[in-house]
């Protein structure tokens, strides 16, 4: 009955032994997926800090491109309040242009105008 009792004790310590080296394994495995875990997550931590601060750098574009376009339909009187722009600037617009246009032809003609007797040869 020794011997018996002692081969039941060798087979329960070969048990316990594989369940000590099974839990050692898993813990090992534990630890690696704890890691990964811890990594993750401070990786999207990092990513919604970028993301914030995209958010704001964009809203803040938004809001200087909204006062931008605000004086500039103030400028030109366009907008809510001044319904189109105004019929005399269209105007004032127009003959400034047919001026500016009209003064460079006069400037180019001059420029490039044929001088008198250089074309022919000597």
């Amino acid at each position: 009955m020794a011997s018996s009792s002692r081969g039941q004790q060798r087979v329960e310590d070969v048990y316990e032994q594989q369940n000590d080296q099974r839990l050692d394994e898993l813990h090992s495995k534990l630890r690696t997926l704890k890691g990964i875990t811890t990594d993750m997550h401070t990786d999207v931590e990092s990513q919604n800090l970028m993301i914030d601060s995209t958010n704001d750098r964009f809203a803040s574009f938004g809001g200087q491109l909204s006062q931008a376009s605000l004086r500039a339909r103030q400028a030109f009187g366009i907008g809510p309040g001044a319904g189109t722009l105004r019929p005399w600037r269209i105007a004032m617009l127009i003959v400034a242009l047919f001026i500016t246009f009209w003064l460079a032809g006069k400037v180019f003609a001059w420029w490039w105008a044929p001088v008198p007797g250089g074309d022919m040869p000597a």
